[in-house]
């Protein structure tokens, strides 16, 4: 019996389990859980403007634009963090030829569903800060 490319691609969506050591998806997590790839989402999804009362409106960022804001990430991670990100479809990559060459990342429709999802944790973390070093204290308080 053959299978339509459509029936195997549901097929392949049914066997998606991140619980398995085997499966692809368990990769995918590992990868957008990290702190840059969240951080790099919430950027490019307009995010950054908050403070300042601008909209969310997901903006195209150029390298220095994105090493500037997200203080602590060395160059060699964020290139290889955007690098990935290109790789899964979740950004692109735009080079105008100017003098110097402009280099622009911009969310994809994949990216920008996902970075709805990473702008609930961000600002989850964010919200929940105070609780979560209160609940620290008291732990390592406890634990001498």
């Amino acid at each position: 019996m053959t299978t339509t490319k459509a029936g195997k691609r549901a097929q392949a969506k049914e066997e998606y389990n991140a619980f398995l050591a085997v499966c692809p998806s368990r990769q995918l997590l590992d990868r957008i859980s990290d702190k840059w790839v969240v951080l790099i989402l919430c950027a490019l999804g307009g995010d950054a403007s908050e403070r300042s009362g601008a909209s969310h409106a997901p903006e195209a960022m150029r390298y220095s634009e994105l090493a500037r804001l997200l203080a602590g990430v060395s160059q060699k991670m964020l290139t290889q963090t955007l690098r990935a990100l290109e790789r899964d479809g979740l950004l692109t990559r735009t080079v105008t030829p100017t003098v110097p060459v402009t280099v622009t990342y911009e969310l994809t429709d994949l990216g920008l569903s996902l970075h709805h999802v990473t702008r609930g944790l961000r600002q989850w973390a964010q919200t929940h800060m105070d609780q979560v070093l209160t609940s620290r204290e008291k732990h390592d308080a406890g634990a001498s």
